[in-house]
């Protein structure tokens, strides 16, 4: 607290929300600081009108000093030399002088704020000019997400669900990759957004979840599915709502071990899809926000034990595990289950294209009766790139990708295509490179390639990253050790330019440069 702020001659400042239209949803609080107030201000447009003093009005005495705070701007352009944010800002800095003018005074001040005053309100630019210099206290409001839920009468999140709120001004493409990454949103600020708010929930497939709310507890109030709303009807004070989803899951489903249905006729039942989602190396870090989307909103999961313990739980869906050797028969069955009308998220490690279940999936998808059953890939991130970059920059010139794992495709095979590799002087990715089962190969591929490269070549060894026991380190080729290598290993091979440096007190970092010296 100031000196200022201490001193008792100088009046209090009050950000009092008045919640979202209707005035018997202001607080006790709030109606009690209005009626007692010296100074009521509040923030208006040119027209002069305030929403936040309408709703307080029947608490206004009508002996109280009213300051209204007008916009010179709202939307429209500005020759103000900074702009529209200069012009907003020299705004606030004057709006908050002659409030501080009646504080000065010793005069109790009241800023009324709709909704909640730090939610979105235009109270927090005289907080943040103010607040360290005056006694100040905020008095929280209902806000407009509040009334809006209770006007649909739908929960916005249940259990473990993450609700985000976003601004309908974000590019179309940030709006999408928001709405697609979570389990419920509400997207404030329509009016003019309304069209790119509609297309962002349609390319993340949130549509025909999303309900629209105008004006909550006002006169006026309109609710009804997004999808059916007219843009040219739609005003600023109007939100839209993807609630929650847990009510929305069908919670009925089978096993993996179960499924044993009869064969369903042409047209008896609607087609569902099937989404092979990559989960990255590791934990939801490395998730993309499609991904993530995705995974909530299946009403299936299906995918090897391991990968789905990964996937958060959500109430409603049905999670089928499996080993990891029956890729086939979890392709098939994840189709079966999108051809009786589910939404299933088939997931898969890393990206699903790479050495994963997007090729078994769609394999599985070109014969009958599967043909007509959408399948979409989400790619995730590799192991390949994710060891690059805790290593530093290997990956950064030309590199090939190559399972060591012979039980697909003979070793012949595999040798063929390091030597192929060596020669064109690739920095290689080894992918699969030992098991408990397979202990000769990685010894075999060191032997091989150290006929083409110097026994200094680096060696990047990546084990479980982005994981709880993650280890990465770098070795000479010739001091290549197969039993340091498991399963959870990647193998990362330099070229012949690829660096191996150490940096001041840093662990070593090695990197490949994108021009070789004779170009």
């Amino acid at each position: 607290m100031t000196e200022r702020q201490n001193d008792s001659a100088v009046g209090r400042l009050y950000g009092v929300g008045v919640g979202p239209g209707d005035p018997s949803l202001i607080t006790v609080r709030a109606a009690e600081l209005i009626g007692r107030a010296d100074v009521i201000a509040y923030h208006c447009a040119r027209h002069g009108r305030s929403h936040a003093r309408a709703i307080a009005e029947r608490y206004l005495t009508g002996r109280q000093v009213e300051e209204r705070l007008m916009y010179p701007v709202t939307v429209e352009s500005t020759d103000h030399p900074g702009g529209y944010r200069g012009a907003l800002d020299d705004f606030y800095q004057e709006a908050s002088e002659r409030l501080a003018a009646h504080l000065d005074a010793g005069r109790t001040v009241v800023v009324l704020a709709e909704g909640d005053p730090l939610f979105y309100g235009s109270y927090q630019h005289m907080h943040k000019r103010l607040a360290h210099r005056y006694p100040t206290e905020v008095v929280p409001g209902v806000t407009s997400i509040s009334a809006a839920a209770a006007r649909l009468g739908t929960p916005l999140v249940e259990a473990e669900e993450v609700l985000t709120i976003i601004p309908g001004t974000l590019p179309e493409e940030e709006l999408t990759a928001r709405l697609a990454a979570t389990d419920s949103a509400v997207v404030m600020k329509l009016g003019r957004t309304f069209p790119t708010v509609r297309r962002a929930l349609e390319r993340s497939g949130r549509l025909a979840e999303a309900r629209y709310v105008e004006r909550a507890t006002m006169d006026g109030e309109r609710t009804g599915r997004l999808a059916e709303i007219d843009a040219d009807s739609v005003p600023y004070f109007s939100v839209a709502v993807v609630p929650s989803r847990v009510a929305a899951l069908d919670s009925e489903g089978q096993p993996f071990e179960a499924l044993s249905a009869p064969e369903l006729p042409d047209g008896e039942a609607p087609l569902g899809e099937v989404v092979v989602v990559g989960t990255g190396p590791a934990g939801p870090l490395w998730l993309t926000p499609e991904a993530r989307g995705a995974l909530a909103n299946a009403t299936d999961l299906v995918g090897y034990t391991t990968y789905l313990d990964r996937v958060p739980v959500r109430a409603g869906q049905v999670r089928h595990g499996s080993d990891n050797k029956v890729e086939g028969v979890r392709a098939e069955f994840a189709l079966e289950l999108a051809r009786r009308g589910r939404r299933v998220a088939v997931v898969s490690s890393g990206d699903p294209g790479v050495f994963a279940m997007a090729t078994a999936v769609l394999e599985a998808a070109c014969e009958d009766p599967y043909r007509d059953v959408a399948v979409r890939v989400l790619p995730g991130m590799t192991a390949a790139h994710a060891a690059a970059s805790r290593a530093g920059a290997p990956l950064g010139h030309d590199y090939a990708v190559i399972s060591l794992s012979d039980r697909l495709k003979p070793w012949e095979v595999i040798a063929r295509r390091l030597r192929a590799a060596a020669e064109a002087d690739l920095v290689l990715a080894l992918y699969n490179p030992g098991s408990k089962s397979r202990t000769t190969q990685v010894g075999s591929a060191r032997d091989l390639l150290l006929e083409y490269r110097d026994p200094a070549t680096p060696v990047v060894l990546a084990r479980d990253v982005g994981g709880p026991t993650e280890r990465v380190r770098t070795v000479a080729l010739a001091d290549l050790d197969p039993a340091d290598v498991d399963m959870r290993t990647l193998l990362l091979i330099g070229s012949t330019q690829t660096q191996w440096v150490q940096r001041g007190e840093e662990r070593d970092v090695v990197w490949t440069p994108r021009r070789y010296p004779e170009a």
